[in-house]
């Protein structure tokens, strides 16, 4: 709850002493206190400001009537706090309050809450600043409450709401529904508890649909992925959305349910998931001995599968394109396959950049057989040929902003903050490029981990907005605190599965010997 309590204090009249909690406000100070912001209209969008505790004393020290001095009594809930002036001398009360009240609620507590739960802030770190400053706020009990009763609530709404303007929009456009899905789960490994099925629309480059799946509902972690497609696909299904085509990663338990169960719908690969299996593949052929000439070869390799994919109309097409780079290092360019019979560049330089390979070679035959191997050229025949699913892992990304992988969140908690994410990818999904002062373009150069020193340019984007932040605050303000039954409703409508741990037995700390392994009182 908030830190609720009163204080009296006298600043110039010496006589009377700061600790003195003897005096009582009178009955119409009270109630003036309890029904100043009755009818008041309340406005959340109000500047707010820092005030020291002695600067606002000196507003209240004496009386505006016979200018004489005042005691003060000061009441604390949280970031509110209330001051009753007593005159001591023609007895001249008033009462005036830092911020204006919602029914019992102050309206600074509750918008502190929002503020940080709408951010994706941490209550925990907002509780060191605020201690830091020396500033009241409030608790986080009451920050969890106010999440549970108000919040979540709100933030369900929003998402519902949006998410089925965006499905309309697409049941309306002409052509086909592609959509890209992929897994993501709270921490690294197997041990994950939670795992988020994000479906995105590709053409339009929005986010229609995230599935939280706890991994005790589907027996393990390595079930979640397939559980979140299916519960998504059924959702779109039931909102009228046929999909046409999804690309998702190579996971072989999606790729039985959507051959087995959803024959209609074209299944493709994302390319990036099979270069970067490809690209691990050929580094490590590249550390052994008499393969480093491999290295050298690695990125033109991966980059010639993203070239086989994107130029082909056909998945045969993108296969005999594909195996033709086992000839190409050879310095080999005419080809047997008719799909593909000769390289598509034009003549090279003798003093070529890359050593070519041997024929017969360690390098060259290792080489030939991960380019050709079955299950990579099955896996080429399906690959994405216009659309990919690197927007999803972008907003993979952004979930860590609204859901770090170190905190701990509770079910619902952990949904919102799903929506949260999502509702902020679509706002700023289609952001433009940055310009100068002479309308050009402006990039950056970026040097990813992953590249080892290696670069790549990227355009600079304008400042993402956040408007859903604006949208949300309306909602609460104006309809969720007016109403909370109705809203409280979507988030009681939520099934919360089990603990992870409720099928163990939880011992008690009195049965059990509780000692350091390093501080026995018996020796070895």
């Amino acid at each position: 709850m908030e830190a609720v309590y009163q204080s009296s204090s006298q600043v110039t009249d010496s006589q009377i002493s700061q600790t003195d909690t003897s005096y009582q406000p009178s009955q119409q100070s009270q109630s003036q206190d309890s029904d100043t912001t009755e009818g008041l209209d309340l406005d959340y969008s109000d500047r707010k400001f820092l005030v020291y505790e002695r600067h606002l004393d000196e507003l209240f020290t004496h009386c505006s009537v016979c200018s004489h001095s005042c005691r003060l009594i000061k009441r604390v809930i949280g970031t509110y706090v209330s001051v009753t002036q007593s005159c001591l001398s023609c007895n001249f009360t008033r009462c005036w309050t830092s911020q204006p009240m919602i029914g019992s609620l102050p309206a600074g507590n509750i918008h502190l809450s929002a503020a940080l739960f709408f951010s994706g802030a941490s209550i925990s770190k907002a509780e060191r600043v605020m201690a830091a400053l020396n500033v009241e706020g409030i608790s986080s009990a009451t920050f969890y409450r106010h999440s549970q009763l108000y919040l979540q609530p709100t933030v369900l709404s929003l998402w519902h709401t949006h998410q089925l303007e965006l499905i309309h929009q697409l049941v309306l456009r002409s052509g086909e529904v592609v959509v890209g899905g992929d897994m993501r789960a709270d921490s690294p490994g197997h041990c994950a508890k939670y795992g988020s099925y994000t479906m995105l629309e590709v053409r339009s480059n929005r986010i229609i649909d995230v599935q939280l799946v706890q991994s005790n509902e589907v027996g393990g972690s390595g079930r979640m992925e397939k559980e979140g497609l299916i519960r998504s696909l059924e959702f779109l299904e039931s909102s009228g959305l046929s999909v046409d085509a999804i690309i998702t990663d190579r996971h072989p338990q999606v790729q039985k349910y959507l051959r087995e169960n959803k024959p209609s719908i074209s299944h493709y690969y994302d390319v990036w998931h099979v270069a970067k299996g490809l690209s691990k593949k050929l580094e490590s052929l590249g550390k052994e001995r008499q393969c480093e000439a491999v290295r050298e070869w690695a990125k033109s390799i991966v980059n010639h599968l993203y070239w086989s994919v994107a130029s082909s109309s056909t998945g045969e097409e993108a296969v005999a394109k594909w195996v033709s780079v086992a000839n190409h290092v050879q310095n080999v360019h005419q080809h047997d396959d008719w799909l593909f019979p000769a390289c598509a560049h034009g003549d090279l330089d003798s003093d070529h950049r890359t050593k070519w390979l041997e024929p017969c070679t360690k390098a060259c035959e290792r080489l030939a057989d991960i380019v050709t191997r079955k299950q990579l050229l099955a896996d080429v025949a399906k690959l994405s040929r216009h659309q990919q699913t690197s927007a999803v892992e972008g907003f993979h990304s952004l979930i860590l902003k609204f859901a770090p992988k170190n905190l701990i969140f509770s079910y619902r908690s952990m949904l919102c903050r799903l929506y949260l994410a999502a509702l902020h990818f679509n706002e700023n999904a289609d952001r433009s490029q940055r310009v100068n002062a002479a309308g050009e373009p402006i990039f950056s150069l970026r040097f990813p981990k992953f590249k080892k020193g290696g670069y790549s340019v990227m355009p600079v984007k304008d400042a993402p907005t956040y408007k859903y932040v604006d949208e949300l605050l309306q909602l609460l303000f104006t309809s969720v605190l007016q109403d909370p039954a109705h809203y409280q409703q979507l988030n009681t409508d939520i099934i919360v599965p089990p603990a992870l741990c409720s099928d163990f037995q939880r011992p008690t700390l009195s049965a059990l010997a509780v000692q350091s392994r390093f501080n026995r009182s018996s020796e070895p």
